[in-house]
């Protein structure tokens, strides 16, 4: 009888960590991954805690379709677990969130207890980081301090875009030295 019981509770809690790498969170409080830049900043201005300032912590990245907000929660005076975070755009949706952590309010340890209780075990485990995922966000933690949200889809689809424009500029090499 013991074993039966030792055998449920162990298969119990593995069906927990396997099912809890599929609830990964899209994102930090009520900002999520797909937003739009519009409905980023006026999420931000409605929580204190990023220390958004408005406008003026939003630029272009150079590329098409690249907007960033960075923000500033300590220079803003706000008493937060944040310190300085990024939302970067592509063509208007939200597709990564940096958020760095006041190391003076928590450490490391702790975030990567209470994730790994949340979460389960890393799919990726490393002295820099640890990583969380699935197919629609990868979640990671990552030293010094400071927890990544990337949607997965956004994010494939720029690197495929990039391994192509890597190829067609390899080939233009290769002919350039051909025609030495």
């Amino acid at each position: 009888m013991k074993k039966v019981l030792t055998f449920l509770v162990i298969a119990g809690i593995t069906l927990v960590r396997l099912f809890a790498a599929d609830n990964l969170p899209m994102g930090y409080k009520n900002v999520r991954l797909g937003m739009t830049v519009d409905e980023v900043k006026e999420t931000l201005k409605k929580t204190a805690e990023f220390g958004y300032h408005g406008d003026r912590d939003v630029s272009l990245l150079p590329g098409e379709n690249r907007v960033l907000i960075e923000t500033d929660a300590l220079a803003g005076h706000v008493i937060s677990y944040l310190d300085r975070c990024w939302f970067q755009f592509y063509e208007d949706k939200l597709y990564i969130i940096t958020l760095n952590m006041n190391k003076e309010k928590v450490d490391h340890y702790t975030l990567f207890s209470t994730l790994t209780e949340k979460y389960g075990n890393p799919v990726a485990l490393s002295p820099d980081k640890s990583v969380w995922e699935n197919d629609a966000v990868r979640m990671s933690l990552e030293k010094p301090l400071t927890i990544k949200y990337v949607d997965m889809k956004v994010f494939n689809s720029l690197q495929e875009k990039s391994l192509v424009n890597k190829a067609a500029s390899e080939q233009t090499r290769d002919m350039f030295l051909e025609g030495l």
